[in-house]
């Protein structure tokens, strides 16, 4: 049988592609919501209706429908003030996030940012659903708390960083 012996760990695994696993865990979660909110992003500033005031499709109606099903209507009557300024700051911040996201620059910053913009989604246009498992703002909340956690370790700006920092010292 050739001599070889290979360590491995109590599942039976070679213990170099449970290291590498680890390691690329959360890479599919972060290409995921990186694409994801780049393309709302995107979704929201080349649509003309939605970065609208009123009238069908624009954020502004949508805010008025959800403003007194929302869990913090406060929210909503400040982005009320100014429509389109909220449509277009929501936009350009997901499109910051989902580029942060995929690069790998300042990722925990940016899961941060894509946590924030998900709770206040939740608790403003998906708040009303019943059962609560229905709205996928929640879930996209969930889904950033790891990348909160653990950055973005391979693959990333963060991890040339840190490796030059490394070598540097």
């Amino acid at each position: 049988m050739g001599g070889h012996t290979y360590r491995t760990t109590e599942t039976g695994a070679p213990r170099g592609m449970r290291a590498a696993a680890a390691r690329y865990a959360l890479l599919p979660l972060r290409i995921f919501l990186g694409v994801t909110f780049v393309y709302a992003g995107l979704d929201k500033l080349t649509d003309d209706r939605f970065l609208a005031a009123s009238g069908a499709g624009s954020v502004g109606e949508l805010m008025r429908s959800v403003r007194d099903s929302s869990a913090v209507p406060w929210l909503v009557d400040v982005a009320l003030k100014n429509p389109e300024a909220f449509g277009q700051g929501i936009a350009f911040g997901e499109l910051a996030v989902g580029a942060g996201t995929l690069l790998g620059l300042f990722a925990r910053l940016a899961a941060a940012g894509g946590a924030l913009i998900s709770l206040s989604l939740w608790l403003t246009v998906s708040w009303q659903s019943d059962p609560y498992y229905y709205g996928n703002d929640l879930a996209y909340l969930m889904a950033w708390l790891p990348l909160v956690l653990a950055g973005a370790s391979v693959l990333s700006v963060d991890a040339v960083r840190a490796t030059r920092r490394r070598r540097s010292r």
